[in-house]
């Protein structure tokens, strides 16, 4: 029976693994076809593979400014969310204050709303403060995360008391034990968090488009939409793989490189 249950996982992930890979290879296959080779010749080349698509991808469009900004914002995204979701974490894990109970309430709400509800209030809001086609637009309604909130606090609240109290006789103040006990005791939390918001933020779509209107504030993924529809690529598939590629990439090399950090995060922040 043990050997019949592992063989089923053994074919269950294997089968999984190809369904995940199938769409990767047929786009790094269509993405080094020559721009003579249809793609309705199938898997079938009649030139040889190059990247020069690449190349002409990324001369057809400004892709190096769209990756600084996505950079820019991915980054300043995380950064104050390690604050917020930390400092809030603490809060709702350790400390007793009026209010608690309903307020991390309202954090859990904030989860169960769909993006789209927010769009909105949130473009009013950024069209009052001036900052529609900036960068600072994208980044401002994603600072606070009720997924991390939650995240952190349940992984605080998992801690031992006595390192704090601990702590305490040695003379630390509340935010020498948050930042010198606690945070290197949930650092798997804190790395699986960072995981899933730079992916997030890196693929977002709907609310950048919405935010901006000029290169110099677009990301990655409202770049490529631009020029998938612009005259240069038209209904050149192989340049429009290419630049999907190009946003692509810096993620999956991320994930090749430290996938067993990532995974061993998930797994110890209790994430699966």
């Amino acid at each position: 029976m043990n050997r019949r249950t592992n063989a089923a996982r053994a074919l269950a992930s294997g089968a999984l693994a190809i369904a995940w890979a199938v769409p990767l290879a047929w786009s790094i296959e269509t993405a080094v076809r020559s721009s003579h080779d249809a793609v309705s010749n199938g898997l079938f080349w009649t030139e040889p593979p190059n990247l020069g698509n690449f190349v002409d991808a990324w001369n057809s469009a400004p892709f190096p400014l769209y990756y600084v900004n996505t950079v820019i914002i991915v980054a300043g995204i995380l950064a104050m969310q390690m604050i917020t979701v930390t400092l809030a974490g603490y809060a709702f894990g350790r400390l007793s204050f009026p209010g608690k109970g309903p307020l991390f309430a309202l954090f859990l709400l904030q989860m169960m709303l769909p993006a789209t509800a927010l769009v909105l209030p949130n473009y009013q809001t950024m069209r009052v403060l001036g900052l529609i086609d900036n960068r600072l637009a994208i980044m401002l309604p994603a600072f606070a995360s009720g997924f991390g909130t939650f995240l952190m606090t349940q992984t605080f609240k998992a801690l031992p008391r006595e390192f704090e109290d601990a702590a305490h006789m040695d003379g630390a103040n509340w935010w020498q034990v948050l930042w010198h006990v606690y945070v290197p005791l949930g650092r798997p939390a804190v790395v699986a968090f960072g995981v899933v918001s730079v992916c997030y933020h890196w693929n977002d779509f709907l609310w950048p488009l919405i935010v901006t209107n000029t290169p110099a504030s677009r990301p990655l993924t409202v770049g490529l939409a631009a020029f998938t529809q612009s005259s240069e690529s038209g209904e050149a598939w192989q340049l429009i793989m290419a630049g999907t590629l190009l946003t692509a990439i810096p993620l999956l090399l991320a994930f090749f490189v430290f996938q067993r950090r990532f995974i061993s995060s998930f797994i110890q922040s209790g994430l699966r």
